[in-house]
């Protein structure tokens, strides 16, 4: 069975979950979809720093110290730790292995929300700060994008060679959640070879993988509504399917 007939199954056999989906050259369904991507967006603050560093616009060598105000103390490491600064490489590799959204805060911090480069996107975007509780006049959510969007940015990691790309292919390569589209490749969570990379982003009615596998790039994003149900089952099978598909 092709990957475009297992995209088409799994999206029929869930129709309580939107799904915005694009595995280039291979399948697509509602590419152009805007979606709620939860940390999804923090491939676009990698993608700068990794630029900055490329540039000498900020040093990787720079200590960036821990802010109680921007504390969220779930997913990650650092706020486990005894360590109050950490370089800013180390930042960015806490975010890209354990998501880690104390790193997040403070390295957007210091990049700066208004200075993270788009890349021209329309539907894809980090719109603030990761917080405990979002407040009516913060943005709604953390972040959005499309699968059309996403796989052309994981197309450009994966093929890229300039110092950019080669640092997001090994930042990437280090993610440990490899739950979603990539459970189906049975590889070590805590080291896997650098011949793929994935993003993840996991929130109440939200589960999205982005990444490449050799260089063939996918993005599979869903919501849906947990007031009308908890979906998050039916979605990790079927992303689970267009994983193995894709192996």
């Amino acid at each position: 069975m092709g990957v475009q007939e297992v995209v088409d199954r799994v999206v029929a056999a869930t129709p309580e979950v939107r799904w915005s989906i694009s595995v280039p050259g291979l399948a697509e369904h509602e590419a152009g979809r805007k979606l709620r991507t939860a940390s999804i967006g923090k491939l676009l603050l990698l993608m700068e720093t990794a630029r900055r560093f490329e540039t000498g616009e900020l040093d990787p060598g720079e200590l960036l110290r821990r802010d109680p105000a921007l504390a969220v103390a779930d997913s990650g490491l650092w706020h486990l730790l005894a360590v109050e600064a950490l370089p800013a490489a180390d930042v960015a590799a806490l975010i890209a292995a354990v998501s880690d959204n104390y790193a997040t805060n403070v390295l957007l911090q210091r990049i700066g929300l208004d200075t993270i480069d788009g890349l021209n996107f329309q539907q894809t975007a980090l719109l603030d700060f990761v917080r405990n509780k979002r407040e009516p006049h913060h943005p709604p959510t953390l972040s959005t994008g499309s699968a059309g969007e996403l796989a052309a940015l994981m197309q450009r990691v994966a093929t890229g060679e300039t110092g950019v790309e080669r640092r997001m292919r090994a930042w990437l390569g280090t993610n440990t959640d490899l739950s979603m589209v990539a459970s189906a490749w049975h590889a070590d969570p805590l080291w896997h070879p650098t011949e793929f990379g994935n993003k993840t982003g996991t929130d109440d009615g939200i589960r999205a993988d982005v990444g490449f596998r050799a260089e063939q790039p996918y993005a599979v994003l869903t919501n849906w509504d947990p007031a009308q149900g908890d979906r998050t089952a039916e979605v990790l099978a079927g992303m689970r399917e267009i994983g193995a598909v894709l192996r």
